[in-house]
């Protein structure tokens, strides 16, 4: 506003020609800025099954028969499981116990039915592991509900941590950082249980 309430002209220095492959920041449609790339998002996110405004993510666990998580995936909520078989199976760390080199794969893969595919089974008896999936089109396999549960409370143990139950942090590295910290935590509160 210039000075007795009229309307100034136009400001001296007009906005100049927009830079190939960028949006102008300004909308005149929307009042203020429009939201730069992936701001509200951030690495391995995407639409959640559940609600399809939002996005999310989601973690493929692995652990062992105790409920230990050996190692844990973060993907976008959209990401279907039977992709992350191998990760998952790759990612365990040599575990030792008996005497001689320490075991670098399980004897049996137990998971739901989110994991079933032919050609992953064929692959994981390649390697020597028993794949336990129950088939999508078939009932589940008996007692295979309280061997899963197994996986269930390491999923409830881990979003306990009020961090991770939702995602916060838009890097991937960040999140990653407190999924690691809490599978720690987890660990050695199992240990501490046991050892008394």
């Amino acid at each position: 506003m210039a000075g007795g309430r009229g309307v100034r002209g136009p400001a001296p220095h007009t906005p100049g020609r927009v830079e190939r492959g960028r949006a102008d920041r300004l909308d005149a449609r929307l009042r203020g800025r429009l939201p730069r790339a992936r701001e509200k998002r951030g690495e391995a996110t995407g639409p959640s099954p559940v609600d399809r405004r939002k996005t999310s993510s989601k973690h493929h666990p692995s652990s062992d028969g105790g409920g230990i998580p050996f190692h844990m995936i973060t993907t976008a909520a959209n990401v279907n499981d039977v992709t992350q078989t191998f990760a998952l199976v790759d990612g365990i760390p040599p575990v030792a116990g008996r005497i001689g080199h320490p075991r670098k794969r399980p004897d049996a893969l137990l998971s739901g039915k989110g994991y079933d595919s032919n050609p992953n089974r064929r692959e994981l008896r390649k390697r020597g592991i028993l794949p336990v999936i129950s088939r999508k089109s078939e009932r589940d396999i008996i007692g295979l509900g309280k061997l899963r549960y197994v996986v269930e409370q390491t999923f409830a143990q881990l979003h306990q941590f009020k961090r991770l139950a939702v995602r916060w942090e838009r890097r991937l590295d960040l999140h990653n950082a407190f999924v690691s910290l809490a599978c720690s935590l987890i660990c050695w509160r199992q240990l501490n249980t046991h050892g008394q």
